[in-house]
């Protein structure tokens, strides 16, 4: 089948914005620490369970977390919309999640991972491998995600599912740690990713062309208030490297 290009493509987006072909291109990139010093992570103060929530040492902060070898920085949600902030077009191939499920744990008092990515559609697997009960509670914006608040004993899971794409954040937190917390985003696209110890990240498959790129943790948007309406991107079928994304 002939390549099209991404004018091409568009002419063939149909009702249910998805292209029937398309040249495709990945986007990676490693989101930095812009500052001269690495910040350190503080331990948390954890005043319940101890034995079990210390067992593999203290639980630090994770609200930002800076490799001290190259300044990457973990945990960071990156994703891709259209110019206006919604849903790209999409590579046919990848029209329905691999998996089934996706899973959050909290083996040690703190969620595992620490910011998880997701489709709708997909259910999330919130488990307890500890051998102390949690609670989950989970809240997002009330149209959307409004949330629950559900007791998992030890050795137990709670599925949550009909979660929805949203601009919002999920908040993950448990009561009965309160330390803990940790985060949900949801997208009706497979173009997202989360940084990993390194600050890197990696899009697959996206179809050539001109979109937006966002960048959001604890912190809030990369840049502040000019992040909120994302970054232009250039996506090339031989594929887009940005390089080091500064964290100002």
């Amino acid at each position: 089948m002939r390549k099209l290009s991404y004018m091409g493509m568009m002419a063939v987006v149909g009702a249910t914005g998805v292209a029937q072909a398309a040249e495709l291109g990945d986007v990676k990139g490693q989101v930095v620490f812009a500052g001269a010093t690495v910040p350190k992570q503080a331990p948390l103060i954890v005043n319940k369970d101890q034995q079990a929530c210390l067992a593999k040492g203290p639980i630090l902060n994770e609200e930002l977390v800076v490799n001290e070898k190259n300044k990457g920085i973990h945990w960071v949600f990156v994703w891709i919309t259209d110019a206006a902030g919604n849903k790209p077009p999409m590579n046919p191939a990848m029209a329905k999640p691999d998996k089934k499920e996706v899973e959050l744990d909290q083996p040690t008092c703190a969620f595992e991972p620490h910011a998880l990515a997701m489709r709708e559609g997909q259910t999330l697997v919130a488990k307890n491998t500890a051998p102390v009960a949690h609670n989950v509670n989970w809240q997002g914006s009330p149209a959307k995600n409004p949330g629950g608040n559900k007791i998992i004993p030890p050795g137990k899971d709670e599925k949550i599912s009909n979660l929805k794409a949203d601009k919002r954040p999920i908040a993950v937190s448990c009561n009965i740690h309160p330390w803990m917390k940790g985060w949900v985003r949801v997208f009706d696209h497979p173009y997202f990713a989360v940084t990993d110890k390194d600050g890197k990240f990696e899009i697959k498959g996206v179809p050539a062309g001109k979109y937006k790129i966002w960048y959001w943790s604890d912190a809030g948007y990369l840049g502040g208030a000019a992040g909120n309406n994302g970054y232009d991107v250039e996506v090339k079928a031989a594929g887009t490297d940005l390089g080091e994304v500064k964290w100002k």
